[in-house]
C-alpha cells in the first residue's frame, strides 16, 4: 500500500503532523463513535482490497477537451492537500448547493430564486473538477492506492443522488411524479449497474456519453432554469405537443436503454470467474436483488400511498431511497475490489421496511412520521457502514484520495439520468 502503510491500521494507532493530521484525528473520534459490532469488512477482504488493481476501458466524448483544464488546476492545488480532501469538498459542496434547491422547492413544484440554481450548476461543475483531479492529485504526490478509489466511487453514489434530484427540481418535473420517480431512480439504478458490471468483468467501462457529458448537460438545465422559469419549461414543443420539462425526461428514457444495453451485454457474456461467475465467483445476476429490492419498495410505496406519500413530498422521498441505493451500491464497489460475495441482508432495508409495514397497517402511524424516521435511519445506516470502514482501517482520513474514474452512471442523460460520478482514474490513498 501507498506510504508502505498496513491496511489493518487502526485510526488510534498513529499521530499524523499537519492539517492533514487534524482532520484525521476528528475523523477518529466520529470512528469511535460509530461502529458496526463486527468489522465490515474481514482481514481476507483487506488483504485482496490491497491487492487490488484499478482497470479501465473506454473513453467519453468530452473528456479528451477537459483534460487540458484538468491538469491545469491539479498543478495549483498544493502537494500537501490530500486526495481524499478534495473529493470530500467537492461532494460537500455539492449537497449544500442541492440542499438549497431542496429547501426552496420540496415539493419539485416551486420555483427557487435565480441564485440557487447558480449555486447549484456551479456546485456540481466544482464538483466534476474535483473529482477528476484527485486520482491525478494521488499520483501527482505518490499517494495512489486502491482505498482512494474505494473512497471516491462512495463519494459518487451519494453524489448521484443528489445530482439527479437537483435535476428534477430545477425542471419542477414534481408536477409529473411518475416522470420524477422514473429519472431518479434510473440514475442510480444506472450508476448501480455500471459498478454490477464491473463485478462481473473487472474493469469499469466508460461509454462515449458518459458521466462527464450528462454532468454537463445538467448544468445548462440548471442555467436554462435561471433564464427560462417556469415558463419555459411549461412551454410545449411544437409537433410533439409536449412540455419543455418532458424533454430531458425522454432523454433518460433514451439513456437508460443505451446504458442498460451496454451493461447487460458485458452482464450476459459472463464473468471473469470460474465458469462466466463475477470476478468473485458468483452468479452474474446475484447484484440484482439487492437494487430490485429497493425499486420494487419504492414503486410499491409510492403506488400504495393513501395520502400521496410520494407526490407531496417527493424530495424527501428520492433522499431516503437514495440512501439506500448509496449504501448497496458501496456494498457492490467494495465486494468487487475485495472479491467477495454480497449478501442480500442489509440493514440499509430497515427505513423502506418501516414505510412498507406502515402501510400494511393501514398507516397505523402518519406516513409523513415514518418517512421522516425511514430518512433519519437511512442516512445513519449509510453513515455508519462508511465511518465503520474507516474505522476497519480502510481509510486513513489524512491520506490520499482520488478516484478510479466515477463510475460510469451515464450514458445519455436527462432530467435526472446519468450520475454524479466523475473524472479521476487510479485510486488514492493512504
Amino acid at each position: 500500500m501507498s506510504g508502505h502503510r498496513s491496511s489493518k491500521r487502526r485510526c488510534g494507532e498513529s499521530h499524523l503532523e499537519g492539517p492533514a493530521g487534524c482532520g484525521h484525528g476528528a475523523a477518529c473520534v466520529l470512528s469511535k463513535l460509530v461502529q458496526l459490532p463486527t468489522p465490515p469488512l474481514s482481514k481476507h477482504q483487506l488483504k485482496r482490497l490491497e491487492e487490488h488493481r484499478y482497470q479501465s476501458a473506454g473513453r467519453s466524448l468530452l473528456e479528451p477537451l477537459m483534460q487540458g483544464y484538468w491538469e491545469w488546476l491539479v498543478g495549483r492545488v498544493p502537494a500537501w492537500i490530500a486526495p481524499n480532501l478534495i473529493t470530500i469538498i467537492g461532494l460537500l459542496i455539492n449537497i449544500f448547493t442541492t440542499l438549497l434547491l431542496v429547501c426552496y422547492c420540496p415539493t419539485a413544484t416551486e420555483q427557487a430564486p435565480p441564485w440557487a440554481y447558480i449555486a447549484c450548476a456551479c456546485g456540481l461543475f466544482i464538483y466534476q473538477s474535483l473529482d477528476a483531479i484527485d486520482g491525478k492529485q494521488a499520483r501527482r504526490t505518490n499517494s495512489s492506492t486502491p482505498l482512494g478509489e474505494l473512497f471516491d466511487h462512495g463519494c459518487d453514489s451519494l453524489s448521484t443522488v443528489f445530482v439527479v434530484l437537483g435535476t428534477c427540481i430545477a425542471v419542477q418535473l414534481g408536477t409529473n411524479p411518475d416522470w420524477m420517480f422514473f429519472c431518479c431512480f434510473a440514475g442510480t439504478f444506472m450508476f448501480y449497474c455500471a459498478h454490477w458490471q464491473t463485478y462481473v468483468s473487472g474493469t469499469l467501462r466508460f461509454g462515449i456519453i458518459d458521466v462527464t457529458e450528462v454532468q454537463i448537460f445538467i448544468i445548462i438545465m440548471h442555467l436554462l432554469a435561471v433564464i427560462g422559469g417556469p415558463p419555459f419549461w411549461q412551454s410545449l414543443i411544437p409537433v410533439l405537443n409536449i412540455q419543455v420539462k418532458i424533454f430531458p425526461a425522454l432523454c433518460t428514457v433514451a439513456g437508460t436503454i443505451f446504458s442498460c444495453t451496454n451493461y447487460f451485454g458485458v452482464i450476459f457474456t459472463g464473468g471473469v470467474g470460474k465458469n462466466g461467475s463475477t470476478i468473485a465467483g458468483t452468479s452474474v445476476l446475484s447484484p440484482f436483488l439487492h437494487i430490485g429490492s429497493v425499486i420494487a419498495l419504492a414503486a410499491m410505496i409510492y403506488k400504495k400511498s393513501a395520502v400521496q406519500l410520494f407526490e407531496r413530498h417527493p424530495c424527501l422521498y428520492i433522499l431516503t431511497f437514495g440512501f439506500v441505493s448509496a449504501k448497496i451500491t458501496n456494498k457492490l464497489v467494495v465486494a468487487h475490489m475485495t472479491k467477495s460475495e454480497m449478501y442480500l441482508y442489509d440493514t440499509a432495508f430497515i427505513g423502506p421496511a418501516l414505510l412498507f409495514l406502515d402501510q400494511y397497517f393501514n398507516s397505523f402511524i402518519d406516513e409523513y412520521i415514518v418517512l421522516w424516521i425511514a430518512l433519519v435511519l437511512s442516512l445513519l445506516d449509510l453513515l455508519q457502514y462508511c465511518v465503520s470502514v474507516c474505522n476497519c482501517g480502510c481509510f486513513p482520513c489524512a491520506g490520499g484520495g482520488g478516484g478510479g474514474g466515477g463510475g460510469g452512471g451515464g450514458g445519455g442523460g436527462g432530467g435526472g439520468g446519468g450520475g454524479g460520478g466523475g473524472g479521476g482514474g487510479g485510486g488514492g490513498g493512504g
